[in-house]
């Protein structure tokens, strides 16, 4: 898989630091891993997962013209919440600036750091990969790592759990897609 996407690992390295490059490659490899897994497109995985961050270290005016150019209008939260640009932003890099026109791989990169209701398995799979790719290394992620190989589902609540924990414990907003994602997820019993 490394040969076929050479080009766009040359673009992340020119566009990323060292450290968020290897964490780019090991979500990649967890997106593959998780979609060999749970019977998902390993191509598509391993592509979401490698371009997931891409503009992840891009300075506040870059993500600003991406929005312009392309008329994202971002709700209160997110203008609040600069984290969160770089999903919203990267989304309509990799579709716009790269033509990648798979829209499963664009809401996978899209939602990678909120999730969503209605998530598509693409969509799990990236958000998890980015959660236990072999480069964390943060409290509970034994626990995380342990949840996403009993289901994707249960994998899915301790994340949402947890994000949604630590983000008030820190005073931080919470976005309306990740309250919608974890009343989804608990509605279903997925526990």
């Amino acid at each position: 898989m490394s040969e076929k996407y050479a080009e766009y690992k040359e673009l992340l390295q020119k566009r990323l630091t060292p450290k968020r490059y290897h964490h780019s490659l090991c979500v990649a490899d967890e997106a593959v891993r998780l979609a060999t897994k749970y019977g998902g497109d390993t191509d598509k995985a391993y592509l979401a997962g490698l371009l997931h961050d891409i503009t992840k270290t891009s300075p506040s005016e870059e993500h600003l013209n991406i929005f312009d150019k392309f008329g994202i209008m971002l709700n209160d939260v997110e203008k609040n919440a600069d984290k969160l640009w770089h999903a919203i932003s990267g989304a309509a890099y990799i579709q716009y600036e790269l033509g990648i026109d798979d829209p499963e791989i664009i809401t996978a990169v899209r939602y990678h750091t909120t999730a969503r209701a209605n998530m598509s398995q693409l969509e799990k799979i990236l958000y998890l990969a980015d959660f236990t790719s072999a480069d964390r290394d943060y409290d509970d992620i034994d626990i995380m790592r342990q949840k996403v190989e009993i289901s994707m589902e249960a994998a899915l609540d301790y994340a949402l759990s947890y994000s949604i924990n630590d983000l008030v414990s820190r005073g931080k907003l919470l976005h309306l897609d990740t309250i919608m994602a974890y009343n989804e997820n608990t509605l279903k019993g997925n526990k």
